[in-house]
């Protein structure tokens, strides 16, 4: 099936992607696999290649190109290139931070932080995530506190991708002093820098995506501006709520590209090989098996394409959001899993791009939001618009 939603303009964009990931990745990648951390020169590269903060007007540094469609692309050619890990730092970097304070941020902090996001010399990630306090938010335990015109932030933070590499991190706390589960207006974001008092804790061994890195981080009294709080106090959650579309989207995007890559490759592998005097792809189990992966995949890229464009529009709500990550990241793992399958022991092997796929894949289902809280919010739409619920 013939994709229609990509125009010149992204394939003139492709070609700075795939130029960007043969040149500043591909030599690097599996030394930075080695050691679970990527090079900061890596950052600093895409910055000027254009490729971070797509959405960021000119005044501030970026392309002003908010179109989602390039975002896509260049997920697209992370997932071809099997880059996976660098795909997934600039999704924190990108589809979780910067929304935020663009949608906020008063022009001061813009001013501040948006053209070193852009140019790759401030890296971000995103703070929200607790040892207690995963999908539910309102559990998070993080304080802050106010000090004349600073806030003084406490906690620990878990699961938090360039939490070691990074340079600032976007936290979500609790502003209304209280215990217990907060309320819908109990929670702040803050953009808080490293600094006295803002120490990231033990690398987080990974079974996949070992070239990102991953860290506790804790906060213990860190001084921050008043300056720095993202928007209004105690509108964290509200926040996080309407912007967790693009989150979400970011998600669905990787899993598509991750699905049609490995496709791909395991097609050229059946091919090559053979079995019993046979090329794999002639046996009939093999064909069959490529037929549903490549009708999912067609599928998938489609659903996932109109969500974008809905994106672009101002029209994906969270549920709808929702759906299309739960869609395509089991989709992706699921695909994944067959591929491995077709590649035998081969596909054990690391060193094969469809083992790191699979790996990968198997994130996806849970990052930002599990599948299972994916159904749950599916579900409660489903029932507010139900009769009896009217």
């Amino acid at each position: 099936m013939e994709r229609t939603v990509f125009d010149e303009d992204h394939e003139l964009f492709r070609d700075v992607a795939r130029e960007f990931n043969d040149r500043a990745v591909a030599p690097h990648y599996a030394e930075w696999d080695r050691q679970h951390m990527m090079d900061r020169s890596v950052w600093t590269a895409a910055g000027e290649q254009g490729l971070l903060g797509l959405a960021v007007p000119e005044e501030f540094g970026g392309a002003g190109m908010p179109d989602y469609r390039f975002r896509s692309v260049l997920d697209e050619e992370f997932a071809r290139s099997n880059h996976l890990a660098v795909g997934l730092a600039f999704h924190l970097h990108d589809d979780l931070v910067l929304p935020h304070l663009l949608a906020y941020g008063s022009e001061d902090l813009k001013e501040r932080w948006l053209p070193g996001m852009v140019s790759g010399e401030i890296v971000t990630s995103c703070a929200w995530t607790e040892p207690g306090a995963g999908s539910d938010l309102r559990g998070i335990r993080t304080k802050a506190v106010r000090d004349g015109d600073d806030w003084l932030i406490s906690g620990q933070k878990v699961f938090i991708g360039n939490g070691i590499s990074g340079d600032a991190s976007l936290v979500l706390a609790r502003t209304d002093g209280s215990t217990g589960r907060g309320s819908s207006d109990s929670f702040s974001l803050f953009m808080v820098s490293r600094g006295e008092g803002y120490t990231p804790g033990r690398q987080l061994d990974k079974m996949g995506l070992r070239a990102s890195d991953t860290a506790e981080l804790f906060f213990d009294n860190v001084r921050v501006p008043g300056s720095d709080l993202v928007g209004e106090v105690g509108q964290g959650l509200r926040y996080s709520l309407e912007q967790i579309p693009q989150g979400r989207l970011g998600i669905a995007v990787a899993s598509a590209a991750l699905a049609r890559a490995t496709y791909e490759q395991t097609l050229r592998y059946v091919t090559e090989r053979s079995a019993f005097g046979e090329r794999v792809l002639d046996f009939q189990n093999t064909r069959h098996v490529l037929a549903d992966i490549l009708t999912e995949v067609e599928v998938t890229e489609t659903f996932v394409d109109q969500s974008v464009l809905a994106f672009n529009a101002g029209a994906l709500t969270p549920t709808a959001a929702a759906q299309a990550k739960l869609w395509a990241s089991e989709r992706a793992k699921s695909i994944t899993d067959r591929c491995l399958q077709l590649h035998g022991g081969y596909g054990y092997i690391l060193e094969y791009p469809v083992s790191q796929a699979f790996l990968a894949a198997r994130l996806l289902t849970i990052f930002g939001g599990t599948s299972e809280i994916m159904r749950e919010s599916i579900g409660r739409s489903i029932a507010g618009r139900s009769p009896q619920n009217r």
